[in-house]
């Protein structure tokens, strides 16, 4: 990914001491300036690691600014960079928060100077040719739809972006948007009549005139996939070239590489398929007794394939790939062939408009797919199965995408296929590491026991300079650490209610306040339903509303109590005496019996490792720095944090979390908590 040619910012002009040091540009516009040394330390070895084309990785305690400490860098490089971010709203804090603020300080008299965009991923944007489509051959479903349908058309005669963020009023998990989203599978690139003006196209062109590049990692990671498999197409992907990439929260990077390096198949996919190829055919009046066929065969096909896979809910290996096919494979031969069919049935249409040749691609590309996740050996991928299906109270939500391909699909359960990478190391140090000249990898939580040992060798980044920048508070004064030295092992039954006693005991004496973050749905829910009734605080749940509602309900709800799972151990901030107290109810190993995690695990002791002591406990303590840095947001907050895992005392690994942490004030006596607060237990 060579550089591009830019002119010299006008940033350039003055030192980075210059700008962040006190008297100096930042501190004459930024209402709440503070001089941060780390701040400052990380800026200057940004720009040595843009300047000498070497790839750097910081550690940024909560508090650093880092975000201004590599813009600034990236901003004088005078190169085109790419940001990429853990999320769509860290994209939009940068975009509209901390970039216009780099820019008062720039440029005070003057109006946005800096040649900055942002880009999401495909299914955020409306495809205009799916919507005109639907216009003609409306296949909607209820008066709800209907009414979405219109504000969708209407918005679309006003809208410069396309992205669906735009439009408040549509449901989060609206079916409806996945018929008209942009979405690849689907997209005719330069053959589509709406190219020019397509949302997508235009993305693409605000991007090749930006400096600046604001994405996020699965957009990232999806459209470096896209042009891997693409082998060079000049339509493939839509991100530019550029001359390094910045990646904010990178401790997320391994996951999702990993995601979008492996391949899923599942009966959604192929229900989409017909699906699409049936409102093709309805819309260009091309049906025939043979497609008719083909539709049918591959519907049936798939369902029954589908229904014959392993049974269990959620997350399971798929080792016995081998034996299923003894048992089926006539179903897998007779699936693929309806594949084949529906692709040949296709091509041999009559006057064939060019979405034909899109729906004969996808029919072929899973038919490729389906063959790889059931016959390969790859021995460096996992092979295993998800099931899904609606769960939870009514009203409930999972995961937004989740959400929206089960209701697509009826309500049944869906059944995904997914062959993921186990090392994605050694993919990513020959397909970006290699080709970009500088990369950041950045984070409030990168370095286990002080240093990057465990980051390089998941991520295969191997000649990296190294930084960790201290967070600019005082976690002495600020954050005390409780961890009672008598609860019982987390792993007992005996835990759960004696941590919903002291649960109740600690909110007494925070006033409630608090998040309360669990490992697990079960852990969760059961400890919630035995303080229904014993607390006099305002209790929240995770499951009970979106997340963005539950965050601002708590926000706005004094005393309130949140309960909540993985999705609120990071990428929240709630600064003040609103959130005085996290309590994190064990230490967070991944389930060994996820398959990825397995395979990961098995591998490194295959190789003579130690996968405890290698992947495991480093995971875990990554995950716990990032729940607990939920709860000092600013020089101002103060709090408790209390861990109810003492196995953090006892074990010999509990030494590696406690080195980890920030330099909190420990304690494993509940009096010192009350002190701290000033209040007595009731």
């Amino acid at each position: 990914m060579p550089s591009s040619s830019h002119p010299v910012s006008p940033a350039a002009g003055f030192s980075l001491y210059q700008f962040f040091a006190p008297g100096g540009l930042l501190s004459k516009t930024h209402p709440a300036y503070e001089f941060r040394r780390g701040q400052l330390q990380m800026a200057q070895a940004v720009e040595e690691a843009l300047e000498e084309k070497r790839h750097l990785i910081v550690e940024a305690g909560t508090g650093t600014g880092k975000t201004l400490a590599y813009l600034l860098p990236v901003i004088r490089s005078g190169k085109r960079v790419i940001i990429s971010t853990g999320t769509k709203n860290l994209q939009e804090q940068l975009f509209f928060k901390d970039v216009p603020a780099l820019e008062r300080a720039l440029f005070p008299d003057q109006d946005r100077r800096l040649s900055v965009c942002y880009m999401k991923g495909r299914n955020n944007y409306l495809c205009r040719k799916k919507l005109f489509d639907l216009t003609d051959q409306p296949v909607l479903s209820g008066l709800e739809e209907v009414e979405h349908f219109r504000a969708i058309a209407a918005w679309e005669k006003t809208t410069h972006t396309g992205d669906r963020s735009e439009l408040a009023e549509l449901p989060e998990a609206s079916a409806l948007w996945h018929k008209l989203d942009a979405g690849a599978d689907t997209c005719l690139g330069q053959k589509c009549k709406d190219y020019d003006r397509c949302f997508i196209t235009e993305m693409r062109r605000r991007a090749a005139e930006s400096d600046i590049i604001i994405v996020n990692h699965h957009l990232f990671f999806a459209d470096l996939s896209i042009k891997l498999e693409a082998e060079g197409a000049p339509d493939a992907g839509v991100l530019p070239e550029c001359g390094a990439v910045i990646f904010d929260e990178a401790h997320e990077l391994e996951d999702i590489a990993g995601s979008y390096f492996g391949i899923s198949v599942s009966n959604l996919r192929m229900d989409e398929l017909t699906r699409d190829v049936e409102h093709m055919l309805q819309r260009e009046k091309l049906y025939t007794p043979q497609i008719s066929g083909a539709i049918h065969s591959l519907r049936e096909r798939s369902q029954l394939f589908f229904s014959l896979l392993p049974a269990n809910e959620g997350r399971s290996s798929f080792d016995s790939r081998r034996e299923f096919l003894e048992e089926n494979g006539e179903e897998f031969i007779a699936l693929n062939q309806a594949l084949h069919r529906m692709g040949a049935e296709l091509e041999q249409l009559p006057q064939k408009p060019e979405e034909v040749f899109t729906l004969a691609r996808r029919a072929q590309q899973l038919q490729v797919q389906l063959r790889f996740v059931m016959e390969n050996e790859d021995p460096n991928t996992v092979f295993w199965i998800e099931r899904r299906g609606f769960r939870g109270a009514p009203g409930s939500r999972r995961k937004s995408s989740a959400f929206a391909e089960e209701k697509s699909a009826g309500g049944r359960s869906n059944v995904f296929l997914q062959a993921t990478p186990i090392e994605v190391g050694q993919i990513l140090r020959e397909c970006l590491w290699s080709k970009l000249e500088t990369s950041v990898l950045t984070s409030a939580t990168l370095a286990v026991g002080g240093g990057f040992d465990y980051i390089r060798q998941r991520l295969g980044l191997d000649h990296a300079r190294e930084l960790v920048v201290p967070s600019h508070f005082d976690y002495e004064s600020q954050a005390i650490l409780y961890v009672p030295p008598s609860l019982p092992d987390p792993r007992t039954p005996q835990f759960a209610p004696e941590a919903t006693e002291l649960i109740r005991r600690l909110l007494q004496i925070t006033r409630g306040r608090a998040f309360v973050l669990f490992t697990s749905y079960a852990q969760m829910n059961d400890i919630y339903e035995r303080l229904l009734g014993q607390l006099g605080f305002p209790m929240l749940k995770q499951g009970d509303a979106p997340k963005s509602a539950l965050l601002e309900e708590f926000r706005l709800t004094p005393n309130a109590v949140l309960f909540g799972t993985s999705s609120f151990w990071q990428g929240v901030d709630v600064q003040g005496e609103q959130l005085s107290c996290v309590i994190i109810d064990r230490l967070p190993f991944a389930v060994p019996s996820d398959p990825v995690v397995a395979a990961r695990v098995k591998a490194i002791d295959a190789a003579g490792g130690n996968a405890f002591f290698e992947y495991q406990v480093p995971s875990a303590v990554i995950t716990l720095k990032q729940g607990f840095g939920r709860l000092i947001r600013s020089l101002h907050d103060r709090g408790l944090l209390a861990l109810l895992d003492n196995r953090i005392l006892k074990k010999q690994y509990g030494r590696v979390f406690v080195e980890s942490l920030p330099p909190y004030r420990r304690t494993t006596d509940l009096k010192r908590v009350e002190e701290f607060f000033g209040a007595e237990l009731q």
